[in-house]
């Protein structure tokens, strides 16, 4: 199966009648842009998609022109994990927006080491409470969940670790450490959007039924008993896959899948939990309305 033969059809998610849409973009990868009622929420927006090539060769340099093309407009931005597929290009978005950026303390290190203002950059991870971290941003209420990485390399998570030194800035790839990572609830307009940024999380969330999950697809061979976690953990009504495509092509080709999706068998486990359940994709730059 194709990821395009699973295309959304926006109508199957459209908005009710009267109540201005959640506007849901993908931006390739993990990333997303998601816009309600004149504010921008951006989650591990990544846009430069240096070559496979750069990533090898030299430090990573995020892309200005991208960054204004792509995604002009934030006012906050939200980092799942580390890795640079994730984050490369957050302090550059954070400075050409002046959005707010909430992450974990690796995250904190980057942007502020990249001379994003202290007060515009939030540690989630640095909250002690028995309640997750929570924000708000205009009409969006955001939880941040702790979750965890797929260990998808050979049983262990790439790159591990926390980013605790930058004076190297810019990174390699293998700078970019994982870091703490976070599941994100977002709660707007009576609808629960939850972004799993890693094909992995922590079983035992306290609330379900989930409108949207936007689901991570890298990696979930590797993770045990996946599908059903993620159906009993969410309860998602819909599923948006993302972080299937090669995101060492650039934005302006068309979405091609990394090796090894099987993003049948991962539709059929899904929906042998739920038949119910509604799973698509959508194109790069593409987006449907809640």
């Amino acid at each position: 199966m194709k990821p395009t033969d699973l295309e959304f059809s926006h109508e199957a998610l459209d908005p009710p009648p009267g109540r201005p849409p959640i506007h849901v973009k993908w931006l390739g990868t993990a990333g997303f842009s998601i816009e309600h009622d004149g504010y921008t929420l951006l989650i591990d927006p990544y846009v430069t998609r240096a070559s496979l090539f750069d990533c090898i060769r030299s430090p990573l340099r995020s892309d200005a022109l991208a960054i204004r093309r792509h995604v002009p407009v934030a006012d906050a931005i939200i980092a799942g994990h580390t890795h640079f597929d994730h984050v490369l290009d957050v302090p550059g978005i954070a400075q050409a927006t002046g959005a707010t950026v909430y992450g974990s303390r690796s995250c904190t290190t980057l942007c502020q080491t990249s001379g994003v203002p202290s007060a515009q950059v939030v540690d989630v991870e640095g909250h002690r409470g028995v309640e997750p971290f929570r924000a708000e941003v205009g009409p969006f209420e955001l939880r941040f969940i702790p979750s965890v990485h797929s260990a998808f390399l050979f049983g262990r998570i790439p790159s591990a670790g926390n980013i605790s030194d930058c004076d190297q800035i810019p990174l390699r790839t293998t700078g970019y450490r994982c870091g703490a990572v976070f599941g994100v609830d977002i709660r707007v307009a009576g609808r629960r959007i939850y972004h799993l940024g890693s094909a992995d999380l922590l079983d035992g969330h306290p609330d379900r039924d989930v409108d949207l999950l936007l689901m991570c697809v890298a990696g979930w061979t590797t993770t045990e008993r996946f599908c059903p976690r993620v159906m009993g953990s969410l309860r998602p009504g819909a599923i948006l896959l993302s972080h299937w495509d090669d995101f060492f092509r650039p934005l302006d080709e068309p979405a091609r899948a990394l090796p090894a999706m099987r993003m049948g068998r991962l539709v059929d486990s899904l929906t042998a939990v739920d038949p119910s359940v509604q799973i698509g994709t959508l194109p790069i730059m593409g987006s449907l309305r809640l």
